[in-house]
């Protein structure tokens, strides 16, 4: 396991002033290579050596490379903040279409999804328990509209459409299943 202290992301380094070319020209390859702990994903998670990152930006070369990467940084910024009100606007106008099953149906698909996912637990299904895996199923049985945040890369407004498409699929879950309506509201706290 890295100690992710003494290790920076390429996001990190973005943060810092990095452009992508930069750290290719610069940096090279990674010095570990990882999968992502917060979230599934294909790509693995480049990680360079902090002290290594910290020794280049004292070399003469970076400052140039740092300031022509700023000047490019604004009109890239322009177009991502387009993109951004671009996606943020079509999950407002996407309607969100929630199967409707009878009562029995959708506890009896709950109860299976969670179980194919692997979860056992104690004999007795508690009603919180089963509103629980009643609207983890039919969020995954939603998972088609995260396709709408396609298009934002990085972290540009990314969590701002996760956020916003995250409240609309729990709103109108509960509004088609009123009696799911307080576990989506705690849903929608939670995963603020």
């Amino acid at each position: 396991m890295t100690d992710r202290t003494t290790y920076v992301t390429a996001a990190g380094l973005r943060e810092r002033g990095w452009s992508d070319a930069m750290i290719g020209e610069l940096l090279g390859q990674a010095d570990v290579q990882g999968r992502d702990p917060r979230r599934w994903s294909p790509a693995p998670v480049r990680l360079y050596l902090l002290a290594r990152v910290e020794a280049v930006e004292r070399t003469p070369e970076f400052l140039p490379a740092a300031a022509a990467a700023g000047r490019g940084s604004a009109a890239s910024g322009a177009g991502a903040e387009r993109r951004r009100r671009a996606v943020l606007a079509a999950i407002r106008a996407e309607p969100i279409v929630v199967p409707r099953l009878p009562a029995a149906e959708l506890e009896r698909r709950a109860v299976r999804h969670r179980h194919l996912l692997g979860a056992r637990g104690p004999g007795g299904i508690t009603a919180g328990a089963l509103a629980r895996w009643q609207v983890g199923y039919l969020r995954q049985a939603l998972a088609r509209y995260e396709t709408l945040l396609d298009g934002l890369y990085g972290d540009i407004g990314r969590a701002d459409a996760e956020r916003l498409l995250r409240r609309r699929l729990y709103e109108a879950i509960a509004a088609a299943y009123p009696g799911l309506a307080h576990e989506c509201r705690r849903r929608m706290e939670v995963e603020r």
